[in-house]
């Protein structure tokens, strides 16, 4: 009987080990499931971001990434043009609803809300006082039912946003 026990605690200890090595960064870059890399273009502008199988973003502009018990990203700096952008994220239910960046001493807020296919609908920004709505639409999805190509406005101008995804096997 001691056996059984031992057998089943050592079971359940390396399938919590399991659960915790599990990251969503993937769900931060607005993917599911066994998402290698995405490579996404808007305005002339190619962004990779790779992900580990454990789906934890690589990327070399990217460190000193903190994780709660669950897996979920609460902050990570960013380099961009030279600058280091300190981003923190706030989950409900799986998902990023807000995120904030700390920006040349400037706090700049981005608020989420989704569809009804969980895909992003409208981004809202509060920058140094001032907001700002991108509405999200016309969205076409992959095999795996992920976006590959949305439209957006911002200040007035339409753009086309779009991404390939390459998944592990």
């Amino acid at each position: 009987m001691k056996k059984v026990m031992m057998m089943m605690a050592m079971l359940a200890v390396s399938f919590a080990a399991q659960a915790q090595s599990k990251f969503h960064d993937v769900e931060v870059n607005e993917a599911t499931g066994p998402v290698k890399s995405i490579s996404q273009n808007m305005m002339g502008h190619e962004q990779v971001v790779n992900f580990t199988k454990e789906g934890k973003m690589q990327s070399e502009d990217i460190s000193n990434a903190v994780y709660d018990a669950e897996g979920y990203l609460q902050s990570v700096n960013r380099s961009a043009q030279g600058m280091t952008i300190e981003v923190k994220y706030k989950w409900e239910n799986g998902r990023v609803v807000s995120q904030s960046m700390s920006v040349m001493g400037q706090e700049m807020v981005s608020k989420l809300t989704y569809n009804d296919k969980g895909a992003v609908a409208s981004q809202s920004m509060d920058m140094g006082g001032q907001e700002m709505s991108i509405p999200f639409t016309d969205y076409k999805y992959d095999d795996h039912g992920n976006w590959i190509s949305r439209k957006t406005s911002m200040m007035g101008q339409e753009m086309e946003q779009t991404r390939k995804i390459e998944y592990y096997e």
